[in-house]
């Protein structure tokens, strides 16, 4: 009797163990940012009793600040603690690519990304060659608010240089690896296409 008693409490003390490594691995989504609720015909109606997103705002609570403007030419989001180029739109020439007209084809958007450093695109943060990335698609879709368009960014960003326009991701599209995920930031929709494409990049580092 004593031993099965033992056994039994070793048994519940692993589950309890395990129960909480595994809470502790959940992730917990970020809630869309929309606060409004419409009807079929898109007129705004009262929430109450609606189910929608608006109504429910499910998922964690955005940061008082969003962002942070670190004052180094990069901003901190607070929400998920990456740290993004402040403008969007940096027009300097970094590792031999020359990007004066603000969009790049996706090899050398992801190149042109991994080369910025401190002196580059107003960067005064003591960052080196490498340290900086192209963002996969959901951390670059992580940035958008449901509840705004032109651009799909929370109101008050402290970002410069926004594009509403294509983003690219450094995420390669599943049924055809010739083609690349992008963000539409007009509306924060996630669209693909083929690599070669001229779009907008917008770097970030931090979360890996």
């Amino acid at each position: 009797m004593k031993k099965m008693l033992l056994i039994i409490i070793a048994l519940s003390l692993f589950h309890s163990a395990f129960s909480t490594a595994f809470a502790a691995s959940t992730v917990q989504l970020p809630q869309t940012g929309q606060t409004a609720c419409t009807d079929t015909a898109g007129t705004v109606i009262p929430c109450a009793g609606t189910g929608q997103d608006g109504e429910i705002k499910s998922g964690v609570a955005w940061p008082t600040p969003r962002f942070t403007d670190n004052g180094n030419g990069t901003v901190t989001d607070n929400l998920t603690g990456l740290i993004w180029l402040k403008n969007a739109n940096c027009t300097d020439t970094a590792g031999g690519i020359a990007k004066s007209s603000g969009y790049l084809t996706w090899n050398n958007a992801i190149t042109w990304s991994s080369a910025l450093s401190a002196g580059t695109c107003g960067l005064t943060d003591s960052s080196r060659a490498g340290q900086w990335r192209l963002p996969n698609r959901k951390e670059l879709q992580s940035l958008v608010d449901r509840s705004q368009a032109n651009p799909a960014l929370p109101a008050g960003h402290p970002f410069s240089g926004v594009r509403s326009n294509f983003y690219w991701s450094s995420t390669s599209y599943a049924v055809n690896s010739t083609y690349a995920c992008f963000v539409y930031m007009f509306n924060g929709h996630v669209y693909n296409h083929s690599k070669p494409n001229n779009y907008y990049v917008w770097p970030v580092r931090g979360g890996e």
